[in-house]
């Protein structure tokens, strides 16, 4: 049975990570001022027919801090590369120089910084609901286990206090990424 427990307390602490690994990756792909590859990641390139994430049919570099070049594998992918740009809606103008796509990130306006911490705080909230979900759903499982009604209390507050640590957590990488696309 104590094996049972602290299978289901890891399981738990895993998921959350996981939850929590899922946010810095979304964090990622919001713009937070200077000019970055990941903020491609979610770039679609019609390659041959099949739908391709743009790092697989192209290199992706920063030359400084506003500045995204991309250099395709074929040349006959730059109007697939600018294609998938213009419909990933990132408000971004790519240009080809016939070898590469270009593509000058503009500074931030004001208005946008804050639509970009409303969308990072719409992510740390949805990681929120993740962690709470998981928290219910070990709760569930500990109420099925055949222990002692203060055995099963005392899980259910190790489980609170993992569910606080995480949510701590996710409100300290979002005030760290707030402050990183407020920033002029």
């Amino acid at each position: 049975m104590e094996e049972e427990i602290q299978f289901i307390i890891d399981a738990t602490q895993e998921s959350m990570g996981k939850v929590l690994t899922h946010l810095d990756k979304k964090f990622v792909t919001i713009r937070a001022g200077k000019a970055s590859p990941a903020m491609l990641s979610g770039v679609m390139v019609e390659y041959y027919g099949n739908p391709s994430p743009l790092h697989q049919v192209a290199n992706v570099n920063t030359l400084d801090g506003m500045t995204i070049t991309i250099q395709p594998f074929e040349k006959s992918l730059i109007p697939e590369i600018e294609k998938g740009i213009m419909i990933a809606n990132l408000g971004f103008n790519p240009m080809n120089n016939g070898e590469s796509v270009i593509i000058n990130v503009p500074p931030l306006t004001e208005e946008r910084r804050r639509d970009l911490a409303k969308q990072a705080k719409a992510e740390a909230e949805d990681a929120k609901i993740g962690i709470r979900n998981e928290r219910k759903y070990t709760n569930n499982e500990i109420k099925q286990l055949d222990i002692s009604d203060d055995m099963k209390k005392s899980l259910e507050v190790d489980i609170q206090k993992l569910t606080d640590e995480h949510v701590q957590k996710i409100d300290v990488v979002f005030a760290r990424k707030e402050g990183e696309i407020m920033k002029v």
